[in-house]
């Protein structure tokens, strides 16, 4: 049997009054994921760790059955695979945000839609400025770049840019959390103050501002960690002898190279509400005819849920019913070889919050002759009522797998 898990990145939110106190997923029209739910077994699952600040890299490596406290390090090192940078034993390796500043106020985690173009051209002007034989900035995607240390200490605290919106900025820089830790936070805020003198008045900013764009006016070093040891998982799951990630976000590229499995780029992918959805369906039904196993990620509600827009997350959730869980149900659905098909977000991003929280999320598997649960549609609530209530760590994986 071959495996697919699609994962809508922060689809799962709170009741909001003026969808009749619904959540968001209970109000969208899904009828390819209600169609899942109740052909299948549902239920809840914990994929933040008590411990742990839920984000996408603690709850995606979760999923896929990776105990945070033996693998944990950040989100720097993942992002650093994807990218192809190869981390020393003592490289701090750090996700650097280009954020959007509004005087004492952090406006916007993402500068309000950066292209890659434009944040390359920002990095590369920072490395010239501020680079050194201990300071290297490198490219990534869109606002999402990285910073690496030589020799940095990790134990800090830094809060990560999409939690504090519209509040005053120097308020969370970085600080150490043991005096070792000091020299690389003094560093580090160091670097920020000196990227907003350079990026103030840089020729892009200019230009932005004057087409009523936010400026691209400061890095946001957060999410720190050194090279992590994670298991391949075609080591923990002898079933899967070749398996592929599709994401277009760096992070979760990062973690399917530490898993030991191919990236697959589709031309259009985003991360964003506009990515092309159905090349993602497409290439995971094709990545389905040589490879076991299949990790579909898609960021656009997460996305969403961080701008506060709930009539387009609504847009995003029905658009990876539409051309995701339905074309890759339809196409496999007659297949020989039978595939096993499990939808879950990675944690809720709730639209009236702007950020993620911790809450369990609702997942469904369905493979066919599985026995059905009394569920008939996919969302928060319904899920309580499914047979797997609640799971946690690695069971998951193990129960999706084990068919």
């Amino acid at each position: 049997m071959k495996h697919i898990i699609i994962l809508g990145d922060g689809m799962a939110d709170w009741p909001v009054e003026r969808l009749g106190g619904k959540t968001l997923l209970q109000y969208a029209h899904t009828p390819h994921m209600d169609t899942l739910a109740r052909l299948g077994q549902n239920g809840l699952l914990r994929t933040v760790a008590d411990g742990f600040h839920p984000g996408s890299e603690v709850a995606n490596s979760s999923i896929l059955g990776y105990d945070q406290h033996l693998v944990y390090e950040g989100r720097g090192p993942l992002e650093a695979a994807s990218i192809g940078v190869d981390l020393h034993p003592d490289d701090f390796a750090m996700r650097c945000n280009i954020v959007s500043l509004d005087g004492d106020l952090l406006k916007n985690h993402s500068c309000g839609r950066l292209e890659t173009e434009e944040g390359d051209q920002l990095i590369k002007y920072l490395q010239e400025h501020l680079g050194s034989e201990r300071v290297h900035f490198y490219t990534g995607v869109q606002y999402r770049h990285l910073l690496v240390i030589r020799g940095g200490n990790k134990h800090l605290r830094c809060t990560p840019p999409h939690d504090i919106p519209l509040r005053p900025w120097r308020d969370y820089q970085i600080e150490a959390l043991e005096p070792e830790a000091e020299e690389t936070a003094e560093l580090l805020r160091q670097l920020v103050v000196k990227s907003q003198e350079l990026l103030r008045d840089h020729p892009l900013n200019r230009e932005r501002v004057a087409r009523g764009m936010d400026p691209a006016n400061s890095i946001w070093p957060w999410g720190g960690g050194y090279r992590p040891k994670m298991e391949p998982l075609t080591v923990t799951y002898p079933q899967i002898r070749r398996g592929a990630v599709i994401t277009a976000v760096d992070l979760i590229r990062g973690i399917g190279h530490y898993a030991g499995l191919r990236v697959i780029d589709v031309e259009g992918a985003t991360g964003l509400w506009d990515t092309n959805f159905e090349g993602k369906a497409q290439a995971a039904i094709e990545a389905l005819r040589t490879d076991d196993f299949v990790y579909l990620h898609v960021e656009a509600s997460d996305e969403a849920g961080h701008d506060g827009d709930i009539d387009l997350k609504l847009q995003c959730i029905e658009n990876i019913d539409r051309h995701l869980v339905g074309p890759i149900m339809e196409a496999t659905r007659d297949w020989e070889e039978p595939v096993a098909i499990a939808l879950l977000p990675d944690h809720p991003t709730p639209c009236e919050h702007r950020t993620h929280t911790a809450e369990p999320v609702p997942f469904c598997i369905y493979y066919p002759g599985i026995e059905p649960d009394q569920v008939q549609t996919f969302d928060e609530q319904a899920a309580r009522q499914g047979q797997h209530v609640t799971l946690e760590g690695d069971e998951f994986i193990k129960l999706f797998m084990a068919h």
